[in-house]
C-alpha cells in the first residue's frame, strides 16, 4: 500500500479493562497505520460514564444514529462489587442495553470459525447466526421487591381517554416476594422479524424464531403472530425460490434441535434468550473470543458492532501487577472489520471493503498457521496440557498479527 485509505466517519466507543488496552493495541497496530479515519471517539470506561452521570453513552448512540457505523469495545456493567470498587454514584445501566434500546435493531452473533480450533459441539461443521431482538422485555423492565402482603396490579390507560384496565398480577398473602411487568413495542417486533428475515436471505440459510408461547400465550404469542403475518406477505416466496423456509419453535425443543444439527441457519431469539444462547453457541463452535456481534438497525443502514463477550477483568489485574498475559483480541478485531466493512458499504468503498475483509483472513490465517493465544491453545491440547511454548502472549500475538497483515496488503493489487 502506497498510502492510506479514506475511511470517512466512524464512532469509536472506547471500553474497560483488558479489552481496553487490546483495543488501543488495534488501533495502533491494525487500523491506523493503513486507514484514515473521521473518528469520533466517546470514552465509555466506566469512570467517565460515572463522571458524565451516563450522558456519553447516550451521546454515543445518537452519534451513531447520526454516522450510521459505531465500534464499541467491551465495557463493565456494574454490580454491587463494581460500585463500591470504582466508587460510583449508582450502578449504571449496562451500556450495551441503553445503545440498543435508542437505535433498536437485532443483535446479530456468528461464531469466527478456524479449522484447527476442535468444536464442543462436534456437529456443528457450519456457523449458527444467532439474531437477539435488542429491545425490551427484562432488559427495560420495572422490577421491584414486595416488601411484604398486599396486592401487585397492572393498570392500562388508554391514550383516549377510554376507561382503565386493571390485571391482578399476584395477591402476596402472607409474606412478600419480588414483582416485575416487562413490555415490548409492535414496531420493534416487525423491526426484529425483518431484519431476521432479511439476514436468512442474505445467508441463504433456514431461519428458526422460538418463543414460549405456550406459557406466555399473549406476550410471545404476539412475536409468533407477527413473524407469521410479515413471512406470509412478504418473504415466503422469496424463500421458496432460494429453496430455505421459517418456523416458529418452542425455546426448550429449539435448543435440542440446535444441538443436534450440523448448523447453517439463522436463529431469531427474543431479547433474553439471544443474551443466555449467543454465549452458549459460541462457547459450542470452541470460543467465547471468536464471536461477531454486529447490531444491525431497522434503517438497513445504522450498524453497530461490539465484542461479544466482557472485559477479561482477571487478565487486566494481572496486566496491572506486571504479570503476563495472553488474552484473545479477535472478537474486537473483528468488531472494528464487520464495522469498517459496513461502512465501506454504505460509502461503495472498496479499497475500505477489501482492508476489512484481508484483515479478518489473517486473523484466521495466523491461528491456523499455529500462532495463537492461550485460550485457543486449550481448546486444541485442553488446559491442562498447554505449555508456554504453545501461545503467544498478548503482545506477541498483535504484533504477529501485524506482521502478516503487513505482508498480506503488500501482496495484493493496489488498494
Amino acid at each position: 500500500m502506497s498510502k492510506k485509505i479514506h475511511g470517512g466517519s466512524v464512532v469509536e466507543m472506547q471500553g474497560d479493562e483488558m479489552t481496553r488496552v487490546i483495543w488501543e493495541l488495534i488501533k495502533e497496530k491494525l487500523i491506523f497505520p493503513y486507514v484514515d479515519l473521521d473518528l469520533h471517539s466517546y470514552d465509555l470506561g466506566i469512570e467517565h460514564r460515572d463522571a458524565t452521570n451516563d450522558k456519553v453513552t447516550v451521546e454515543a448512540a445518537e452519534a451513531i444514529k447520526k454516522y450510521h457505523v459505531g465500534i464499541k469495545c467491551a465495557t463493565i456493567t456494574p454490580d454491587e462489587k463494581r460500585v463500591e470498587e470504582f466508587k460510583l454514584k449508582q450502578m449504571w445501566k449496562s451500556p450495551n442495553g441503553t445503545i440498543r434500546n435508542i437505535l433498536g435493531g437485532t443483535v446479530f452473533r456468528e461464531a469466527i470459525i478456524c479449522k484447527n480450533i476442535p468444536r464442543l459441539v462436534s456437529g456443528w461443521v457450519k456457523p449458527i447466526v444467532i439474531g437477539r431482538h435488542a429491545y425490551g422485555d427484562q432488559y427495560r423492565a420495572t422490577d421491584f421487591v414486595v416488601p411484604g402482603p398486599g396486592k401487585v396490579e397492572m393498570t392500562y390507560t388508554p391514550g383516549d381517554g377510554g376507561k382503565p384496565v386493571t390485571y391482578l398480577v399476584h395477591n402476596f398473602e402472607s409474606c412478600g416476594g419480588v414483582a416485575m411487568g416487562m413490555f415490548n413495542l409492535d414496531q420493534s417486533i416487525k423491526d426484529f422479524a425483518h431484519s431476521s428475515f432479511q439476514m436468512a436471505l442474505s445467508k441463504g440459510w433456514p431461519l428458526y424464531m422460538s418463543t414460549k408461547n405456550t406459557i406466555l400465550k399473549r406476550y410471545d404469542g404476539r412475536f409468533k403472530d407477527i413473524f407469521q403475518e410479515i413471512y406470509d406477505r412478504e418473504y415466503k416466496s422469496q424463500f421458496e425460490a432460494k429453496k430455505i423456509w421459517y418456523e416458529h419453535r418452542l425455546i426448550d425443543d429449539m435448543v435440542a434441535q440446535a444441538l443436534k444439527s450440523e448448523g447453517g441457519f439463522v436463529w431469531a431469539c427474543k431479547n433474553y434468550d439471544g443474551d443466555v444462547q449467543s454465549d452458549s453457541v459460541a462457547q459450542g463452535y470452541g470460543s467465547l473470543g471468536m464471536m461477531t456481534s454486529v447490531l444491525i438497525c431497522p434503517d438497513g443502514k445504522t450498524v453497530e458492532a461490539e465484542a461479544a463477550h466482557g472485559t477479561v477483568t482477571r487478565h487486566y489485574r494481572m496486566h496491572q501487577k506486571g504479570q503476563e498475559t495472553s488474552t484473545n483480541p479477535i472478537a474486537s478485531i473483528f468488531a472494528w472489520t464487520r464495522g469498517l466493512a459496513h461502512r465501506a458499504k454504505l460509502d461503495n468503498n472498496t479499497s475500505l471493503k477489501t482492508f476489512a475483509a484481508a484483515l479478518e483472513e489473517v486473523c484466521i490465517e495466523t491461528i491456523e498457521s499455529g500462532f495463537m493465544t492461550k485460550d485457543l491453545a486449550a481448546c486444541i491440547k485442553g488446559l491442562p496440557n498447554v505449555t508456554r511454548s504453545d501461545y503467544l502472549n498478548t503482545f506477541e500475538f498483535m504484533d504477529k498479527l501485524a506482521e502478516n497483515l503487513k505482508g498480506k496488503l503488500a501482496s495484493l493489487p493496489k488498494l
